[in-house]
């Protein structure tokens, strides 16, 4: 059923794009259309992706997770660079990569099965990434708390930091990917390569093409419904980002299958953490105004303890279903702060 839905709703991308040709409604409106039109689109580039991988194996598959697995959060991220909006791209990168952590995990721990068993070690290596992610930020968010934190200066600060953390990520990647063939098994994919590449690409477009419309309603919509650009990006824009992969994660939950549920959520915030921000800060430097990672200090604040209190949770290697609640009751708390604090 909720395929079902997922494929009917792939209708709301092009329903919103004629909308905004023709209709010409206000930005309220379209900012709504477009974060529920990236819904299913984010689901059918994480589905076709998955089908692509059955067929060129576990190294490729890998690497076509890593391209296009977070194409929404990338590309909201370079558009919002091109419409010089640095605060919303750090905002949302934040946002996901807590999120995922707190929400999503929360989230699957609350509908699994109670005492299931995790896989402990993997799971704090994750973490572990993170809370390195968010040391490295220290170098160029600190001199950011003072002065202007997209002075150029500080973009050029973070392109040390960017290439350590896309280092890390493809070193780690490659070990894994390793561990991933030797137990990799024979299976038959659903889809045939040409189908899914065609569905990839066509879904990677059609993202492109509603992210530009969400971003360019994001002002008008934040000052239509009385919310900072702040707390629209670091909650709102980053769970539509990430809406197929939390759908995914809680779907998997509940079938009972919490160890897939738990890496989906938190390998995805380290992902976000190690490949994506890292790519969008230097593809930046193409555009008039390059990223800084300049971040402040409530968005460093927010993935460092949330991957350090996730860590002491797991520790045991056990989910529980209080766990659960509990994780997504810090993240409503998070949420709170964020919408109180307001923008830079």
């Amino acid at each position: 059923m909720a395929r079902r839905l997922l494929w009917a709703s792939l209708a709301l991308a092009p329903i919103t794009w004629i909308v905004d040709a023709v209709a010409q409604p206000g930005k309220v409106a379209l900012f709504i259309l477009s974060a529920l039109s990236l819904v299913p689109l984010a689901w059918l580039i994480g589905e076709a992706t998955e089908h692509a991988g059955e067929h060129t194996g576990a190294r490729i598959g890998g690497l076509l997770n890593a391209s296009f697995g977070n194409a929404p959060e990338l590309i909201i991220a370079l558009i919002a660079i091109a419409d010089n909006l640095p605060n919303v791209v750090r905002g949302s990168l934040a946002g996901s990569v807590v999120s995922n952590i707190l929400l999503v995990l929360g989230a699957a721990l609350l509908i699994g099965p109670d005492h299931s068993q995790l896989q402990r070690r993997s799971l704090l290596v994750q973490l572990g990434l993170v809370a390195l992610t968010v040391a490295v930020l220290l170098i160029p968010s600190v001199p950011g708390f003072h002065g202007d934190p997209d002075r150029h200066s500080l973009a050029v600060l973070s392109i040390g930091p960017a290439i350590f953390l896309l280092a890390v990520y493809v070193v780690v990647t490659f070990v894994g990917l390793k561990r991933r063939e030797r137990e990799e098994t024979s299976g038959e994919p659903a889809w045939s390569l040409r189908a899914a590449l065609v569905a990839l690409g066509i879904a990677t477009a059609a993202t492109a093409v509603t992210s530009e419309i969400l971003v360019h309603s994001l002002q008008d919509f934040a000052k239509a419904a009385g919310l900072s650009q702040f707390f629209i990006s670091i909650v709102i824009v980053a769970v539509v980002g990430n809406a197929a992969e939390h759908g995914g994660a809680i779907v998997i939950a509940r079938r009972g299958k919490m160890k897939l549920a738990t890496q989906i959520a938190i390998t995805s915030s380290a992902q976000v953490a190690l490949l994506v921000l890292p790519v969008v800060l230097l593809l930046s430097f193409a555009f008039a105004h390059p990223l800084t990672l300049a971040f402040r200090p409530v968005e460093l604040i927010g993935m460092g303890a949330a991957a350090l209190f996730v860590g002491v949770v797991l520790a045991d290697g056990r989910s529980r279903r209080w766990e659960g609640a509990m994780l997504i009751g810090v993240y409503v708390a998070f949420a709170a702060v964020c919408f109180h604090l307001g923008d830079r």
